[in-house]
């Protein structure tokens, strides 16, 4: 029998290397595919993703088929070289053979193919499973013999054989998805979807308007005062409550009162007829929840109260929109009057700010751990209520006192942060 041409041979070899490279580069192709892109594209009905989607829902049928084709290639590439080599050299082109054999294998079908695989998965992983589709079904018996004794190895091995999800995140892995994410979407979108994600992390004692702030109708009031109020309140809803805020009747809705306040109609009656029995929060709530008890309920405002019962503060709809879109009630890059900002770079602030809203408005990094409010992050750090002119540093930022009383901090200026200068070394 004639033996075939060397020409024959190589040009043999070239074709089971190029089937080598290309087992070895659309393993790492199907399984470095981004899985939710992989189901975007496959449910708009990309026929390359259908395919590649179906067979990565069995991964372990995939790897052995792909494994046994790849090993089968290469076993016949060794007997192939083998021959070339003892053909061209004898006994010593054997060994020759051997040492060039893994060298190339492990640069042209091994390395370079996953290389391109791992960089361009989309490219080599639709293609390619139009290959693996129906090979899959052709080699199912083999596939099955392979995995079915696998599996005995791993129960005998005692380890588990179950594959949890690929597609399960949990928040903090979703959160990390999207802060990390590159591509078309939009800045201010991905802040409003992590803005969405953290209403979970927050309670209504982050947002709410505390207690001494709150303004509202007092039915104890001279009448004339009150219609006065609800003439110039600049807000929509307004609490109403008889003597103190403790006892407190509900809201109203100015737009109930608009047309009896134009035809100056209104009367103490209607006032209360008008009024609508309020909504309690507890404190601790989640803006999650606070936002499904809004829904519910079909409000847009309610009460913060603790344990005892006694009201902490007041908590809008608006505030927690804000939460998930931001600021939407000032032009972008302004401030509002609480804080203001000054010639030198520093800013004037209210004691009532909330340190985490500094924080957003001006890119800080104030510690938000403890106190909510900048009185009360200075208390914490001062251990007592300092007077005006008193200047501290917290997280690197210089605060001065301006304005204060007996119970509180009033007014501060704080200053952005001073950037330390690294050390220098003996000898520079």
């Amino acid at each position: 029998m004639q033996e075939p041409s060397l020409t024959t041979l190589f040009l043999l070899l070239l074709v089971l290397f190029a089937l080598s490279a290309f087992f070895s580069g659309s393993e790492t192709a199907l399984i470095a595919l981004n899985r939710y892109r992989l189901r975007h594209l496959a449910q708009q009905g990309h026929p390359g993703a259908v395919r590649a989607q179906r067979l990565l829902a069995h991964p372990d049928r995939l790897i052995t088929l792909i494994l046994l084709g790849n090993n089968f290639v290469n076993i016949l590439i060794t007997q192939l070289a083998t021959y070339l080599g003892y053909r061209l050299f004898g006994n010593t082109g054997v060994a020759f053979a051997t040492g060039l054999l893994t060298l190339a294998l492990l640069l042209f079908a091994e390395v370079t193919p996953k290389t391109f695989a791992a960089v361009h998965s989309e490219r080599l992983a639709y293609p390619a499973a139009y290959v693996f589709t129906p090979l899959l079904k052709l080699a199912a018996p083999l596939v099955w013999l392979v995995n079915g004794a696998a599996q005995l190895l791993l129960k005998a091995l005692r380890v588990p054989a179950e594959h949890p999800g690929a597609m399960d995140l949990s928040r903090d892995e979703l959160r990390t998805l999207m802060r990390e994410s590159t591509g078309p979407l939009p800045e201010s979108h991905r802040e409003m979807l992590l803005g969405l994600l953290d209403l979970d992390r927050r309670t209504v004692e982050d947002i709410m308007v505390p207690r001494n702030e709150i303004v509202g109708i007092d039915l104890e009031d001279d009448w004339d005062d009150i219609v006065e109020e609800l003439r110039n309140s600049m807000y929509t809803r307004l609490p109403v409550w008889r003597g103190s805020l403790d006892n407190i009747l509900g809201f109203v809705h100015l737009r109930k009162l608009i047309p009896l306040l134009v035809e100056d109609e209104l009367t103490p009656e209607a006032l209360e007829q008008a009024i609508r029995p309020p909504l309690f929060i507890p404190e601790g709530t989640s803006l999650l929840q606070t936002l499904a008890n809004f829904r519910r309920e079909r409000r847009r405002v309610a009460l913060v109260v603790d344990e005892y019962g006694d009201i902490l503060g007041l908590v809008t709809l608006e505030d927690l929109l804000e939460e998930i879109v931001g600021e939407f009630t000032t032009d972008p890059g302004t401030y509002s009057r609480d804080i203001v900002p000054q010639d030198d770079g520093s800013y004037i602030v209210d004691g009532s700010v909330h340190v985490r809203e500094l924080n957003r408005r001006l890119g800080w990094e104030l510690p938000e751990a403890g106190p909510r409010t900048i009185n009360g992050l200075i208390l914490e750090h001062m251990e007592f209520i300092p007077s005006p002119g008193t200047s501290l540093m917290i997280n690197g930022y210089p605060i001065e006192v301006i304005q204060a009383t007996s119970k509180a901090v009033k007014t501060v200026r704080i200053r952005p942060r001073i950037q330390r200068r690294p050390k220098r070394e003996h000898g520079d």
